[in-house]
């Protein structure tokens, strides 16, 4: 018996059952077994079809996990599901399968096996949609037993052990597949629109397009310390600059940053550039994508502790200077003195650093104070330059930049600039901000020289919009930010 460190009874009892299934001649784990339709397809053909008692001719043959099993005397009764939930009951009979089978079915199979069976599709005496059995085969045999949802299945196996999330909630492969419905109408969107999605290098020499700190390897073939980037931006302008006038792409980002229920170290985000566009034209873009993913999930009004979150009302616009003044109720501008912002914070016990200046002050008080109580779809514009130092410089308005956040349930969920491709004004920015980073911020971005080489043979003016993917689906599930990863980074086990 093979060593397995966290054995139990109940395995020891499924390896002996292995070891039956195999010194009998047969397999446990075949290559494959004859299936002739799915268990989805016989429920689409008969459900509210048939009567009890009825039998239809129709044989098939179908595989699934036993989630149900009852054995009588001459006739056993299991449920069947295939990946997606859908389910059918089996009746496996003496009739039907003869002495043998039937007491190998009563010996060898148990909750989480998959199993193929063969017969007649019928309706059961009490009106159950079935397959009685002429045969059956072990398609797997399961050596740990399935969970129980309420007691083995906490939230934390459930999400370190997303396979039995999977395989016993439904709720779970219901978010899955309302995942790939959105991030799929993300796509018909743009699609939609001309935009070309591409894929950019994960593997970078220099990170940048966003401040956070990344995520360092090291590249043995060039003895080349490299990052995991931390966003698609910088190599999509350059596809820009080559002609890819709508260009957009769907990908995993790194940061090196905290784990809570918003934030994740890996996770999905949607970059996607315009030429000729501006931040009024992404927001168009914004709204219609979202307002399109709702339709593809059926959900337009969201219930939250704070209320409800209404995507068919009206997207409101707050600028930043204006909406911290009412909140506060102290009128405050880009030439407001540092220290009356940290008087601000101290009154509303929000713990800031004393090194920010006035800009990094404005923009914190904006987070911490008027942003949870934008429930419903809000543009948040006219930030001072040092939040965006990829924006361009307002038109109208000197001393802020043109660019947006959307707040949606008092949480950021996409980002959007009238981008700045001025290559000198651009590398001014990145020079203070390589500043920063050799004075210790590690979520300063670098000077990469071939980002701005790239500006210098002349991008067009462009918009571009960032959003999360995740908390896009966070959105519309109701979920933190583990739930809507597939599987999401967890520390390792306890030993």
């Amino acid at each position: 018996m093979p060593v397995i460190a966290d054995m139990s009874e109940q395995m020891q009892i499924r390896l002996g059952k292995r070891a039956d299934i195999l010194a009998s001649g047969r397999e446990a784990y075949p290559v494959g077994v004859p299936v002739t339709t799915t268990i989805e397809a016989i429920r689409e053909k008969y459900d509210g079809v048939l009567n009890a008692e009825d039998t239809t001719g129709d044989i098939v043959g179908i595989a699934g996990r036993v989630v149900f099993v009852r054995n009588t005397g001459k006739l056993c009764f299991a449920s069947l599901q295939q990946g997606n939930g859908t389910r059918i009951q089996a009746m496996i009979s003496l009739a039907g399968v003869g002495e043998e089978a039937l007491a190998d079915w009563k010996a060898l199979v148990d909750l989480g096996d998959h199993v193929f069976v063969h017969g007649e599709v019928i309706s059961s005496r009490r009106g159950e949609l079935s397959v009685m059995a002429d045969s059956w085969q072990m398609a797997s045999k399961a050596l740990r037993p399935m969970p129980t949802l309420h007691k083995e299945l906490n939230d934390e196996t459930r999400v370190r052990q997303r396979y039995l999330d999977l395989m016993v909630r439904d709720e779970a492969r219901e978010l899955v597949i309302k995942r790939a419905k959105i991030t799929q109408t993300i796509r018909d969107v743009l699609n939609g629109h001309g935009y070309i999605e591409v894929e950019t290098p994960i593997l970078q020499l220099i990170h940048g397009g966003a401040a956070a700190r990344p995520f360092g390897t090291h590249l043995n073939a060039f003895d080349q310390d490299m990052t995991l980037r931390i966003a698609t931006e910088l190599f999509l302008k350059r596809a820009q600059v080559g002609g890819i006038e709508r260009v957009y792409e769907i990908g995993r980002v790194f940061r090196n940053e905290g784990v809570d229920s918003t934030h994740s170290p890996e996770f999905t985000t949607l970059e996607c550039y315009e030429a000729y566009a501006d931040q009024f034209v992404m927001a168009e873009r914004m709204r219609e994508i979202i307002l399109a993913c709702a339709e593809a999930v059926g959900i337009y009004q969201i219930e939250t502790d704070k209320g409800t979150i209404d995507l068919s009302g009206e997207w409101k616009w707050v600028a930043v200077y204006p909406g911290l003044s009412e909140a506060v109720g102290v009128e405050i501008t880009p030439e407001t003195p540092a220290q009356v912002l940290r008087d601000i914070a101290q009154k509303h016990d929000i713990s800031i650093d004393p090194q920010w200046d006035a800009e990094k002050l404005v923009v914190e008080l904006f987070g911490e104070i008027v942003e949870p109580t934008l429930l419903n779809p809000t543009f948040v514009y006219d930030y001072p330059p040092s939040a965006q130092p990829l924006a361009r410089p307002h038109r109208d308005k000197p001393g802020l930049i043109e660019a947006w956040d959307l707040i949606i349930g008092g949480m950021e969920r996409g980002t959007a600039f009238s981008e700045l491709i001025d290559p000198v004004i651009q590398r001014e920015r990145l020079t203070e901000q390589s500043l920063l980073a050799a004075g210790g911020d590690d979520e300063a971005m670098q000077l990469d020289e071939d980002f701005l080489r790239a500006l210098e043979y002349g991008a067009p003016p462009m918009g571009g919009i960032g959003l999360g993917v995740d908390r896009l689906i966070m959105l519309f599930t109701n979920v933190g930010i583990r739930d809507t990863i597939l599987f999401p980074l967890m520390k390792p086990e306890a030993d």
